[in-house]
């Protein structure tokens, strides 16, 4: 019988150990053997810029033009925006900027107000 975890991503019961890692047959997912996978998968990390951590409800800058696909609005560089929600996928910052409205930025572009 094994006493290997199941697989983070799909709970597939049929997982195995290769060296180190430990592989899920059915979605090809790979992690460590040595690191807790349930505290790993819960918690996300999104870092600005300049590789400080974002949280829900801080204030960021943007640090370049970003023009709007779609429409002839930009968000200049130096808008600031406050409240910010942390949200999963590629743009994963959820916002209200000024002068535009509702929208999602990436990480990437911002960086945190201190």
């Amino acid at each position: 019988m094994s006493t290997l975890p199941s697989c983070p991503q799909c709970h597939s019961q049929y997982t195995y150990q290769e060296n180190v890692l430990l592989i899920c047959p059915e979605c090809a997912h790979e992690w460590s053997a040595s690191l807790d996978t349930v505290e790993l998968s819960d918690e996300r990390i999104i870092k600005d810029s300049n590789g400080v951590v974002l949280n829900d409800g801080d204030d960021i800058s943007v640090i370049k033009d970003l023009k709007i696909k779609g429409t002839s609005l930009v968000v200049k560089v130096g808008t600031k925006v406050k409240g910010i929600r942390l949200v999963d996928g590629d743009h994963d910052i959820d916002c209200k900027v000024p002068g535009i409205g509702p929208m999602k930025l990436k990480s990437c572009f911002v960086k945190k107000i201190v």
